[in-house]
């Protein structure tokens, strides 16, 4: 009874987008603008930098807490699956939260929340993918799914047990969600409209 109440908190914290609570105060539903996603990217287009950077530390900050306060509370089982478990509540949380008719975001901020709180060294790593790869090509989309197929990585090389560890069951499990939850990136990508932040490519700035 104590995980599954620490599971629901989870995902009743993660039900909380950090996008739809800031554009409120702007009468503002991102999910009517832009690319109609409840996330951190399409808060940048729709509220703005300030407000993004908001978002994203509301979004990643709620996948912090779920990993190392929810696990910590006074009741219920301590394993090593129990902050793993509250991962998934808290991300599922995100993408289809009950407070705003299941219609929420991606999962990638709240995921790199997550991955701090689990394991800090690996975010570093995970997150210098990310921004090696946005920086290079501009698509936010597909730095975000090189950082999903990064995490397995680097859990299979430095975790014990690797890959058949409960991290590395958690880590391949959400890269293959990130996967679905971007699958309209990827289809954008492969047909060559993927919608691109040009003023974040390094190289062409250094090019001039």
């Amino acid at each position: 009874m104590g995980l599954a109440v620490k599971l629901l908190l989870s995902y009743l914290l993660g039900s909380v987008l950090g996008s739809l609570l800031l554009g409120r105060l702007r009468g503002i539903d991102v999910r009517q603008h832009g690319s109609g996603n409840a996330g951190a990217t399409n808060a940048l287009r729709v509220l703005g930098r300030g407000m993004a950077a908001a978002v994203l530390a509301i979004d990643a900050g709620k996948g912090v807490a779920a990993v190392i306060l929810i696990p910590a509370l006074p009741f219920g089982p301590d394993t090593p699956w129990t902050p793993i478990l509250c991962a998934f509540g808290v991300v599922l949380g995100h993408v289809y939260p009950i407070f705003h008719g299941f219609r929420g975001g991606k999962g990638a901020a709240t995921l790199i929340g997550v991955v701090m709180g689990l394991m800090p060294v690996g975010a570093i790593w995970i997150f210098g993918v990310w921004v090696a790869v946005l920086v290079s090509t501009g698509y936010v989309g597909l730095s975000t799914l090189c950082a999903a197929v990064a995490a397995p990585l680097y859990v299979a090389w430095t975790q014990p047990g690797g890959l058949a560890s409960p991290m590395g069951g958690f880590a391949l499990i959400m890269a293959a969600f990130v996967f679905y939850t971007h699958r309209e990136n990827i289809r954008r990508l492969l047909a060559g409209n993927e919608n691109r932040f040009e003023r974040v490519m390094l190289w062409r700035r250094l090019s001039r």
